[in-house]
């Protein structure tokens, strides 16, 4: 039997993989870029530094995400009114609209995938990833 673990990066690594054969390659988006579009569309307006934390990635992935977005024009920079030594991020139109496109799919994947569930289980499933999150944030 498979460590508990172990079994969490398969579904991340199993559930990631097509996002570049379906999405990525059609849309010229990494996986990477993606998730840094998804948190700036529920939370505009964050640093570089929050997006790392709402992504689990680290800020060498985040900065390398946001520098492939700015140069397809799909993140701008604003300065920070109360402290100019720190831009704030929002996502552009195209930004917007790609997003818009790519969360559709997502949604059907997310379907596909959860298709053999009950609300039940889902709602359980939801539950523990998320004291599982509260959990590793607070672990540091």
């Amino acid at each position: 039997m498979d460590p508990l673990f172990f079994k969490l990066v398969r579904v991340v690594n199993l559930t990631a993989r097509p996002f570049h054969e379906r999405v990525g390659r059609a849309h010229q988006l990494t996986l990477n870029e993606w998730r840094t579009m998804a948190v700036l569309a529920a939370q505009p307006g964050l640093s570089a530094t929050q997006i790392a934390d709402q992504t689990g990635l680290d800020k060498m992935a985040v900065s390398r995400a946001l520098a492939g977005l700015k140069h397809h024009q799909r993140v701008q920079r604003r300065g920070d009114p109360t402290d100019q030594r720190r831009g704030r991020l929002y996502l552009t139109a195209t930004g917007k609209a790609l997003h818009d496109t790519v969360s559709a799919l997502g949604r059907q994947r997310e379907a596909e995938l959860f298709a053999g569930l009950d609300a039940k289980e889902l709602a359980r499933l939801d539950a523990t990833l998320d004291k599982l999150i509260a959990a590793v944030q607070h672990a540091g």
